[in-house]
């Protein structure tokens, strides 16, 4: 079951092999990564246990700040972030908001949906579904 506004896209890819990908990517097209965490290390930290589970945080300034400028509460969802989980054995899934979903989410100008559907553009390539 997927939330709605969120996309689900199964990875042709090993687990670390997409995270390497997605981070290729973004230093390629000069996208800033903020962080990126691992969450099952962060799991296991904490005597938990979960699948291998990578949340990167990503972004352009020059693209994120009109959206922020319009509405403030836009910043709630930026930078932007994908998810990257093996959701079973040798399965790779990659989870982000879709920029239409923000751009609904905040009452924002359709206009400024090209400051952030390049990124979705950038992972869906990635993944081979352009």
């Amino acid at each position: 079951m997927t939330s709605p506004g969120i996309v689900k896209l199964e990875s042709p890819y090993s687990f670390s092999g997409t995270v390497q990908r997605l981070l290729d990517a973004f230093a390629e097209k000069n996208i800033r990564v903020f962080a990126t965490i691992d969450q099952q290390a962060e799991a296991r930290a904490a005597g938990l246990s979960m699948p291998p589970t990578t949340l990167v945080i990503f972004g352009n300034p020059k693209s994120g700040t009109p959206l922020m400028l319009a509405n403030p509460e836009v910043g709630l969802d930026l930078p932007l972030k994908v998810l990257v989980c093996e959701s079973r054995p040798g399965t790779t899934v990659v989870m982000f908001v879709s920029a239409s979903e923000i751009i609904r989410r905040h009452a924002l100008s359709p206009e400024l949906t090209s400051n952030i559907q390049p990124a979705e553009h950038l992972v869906r390539g990635v993944l081979g579904q352009a």
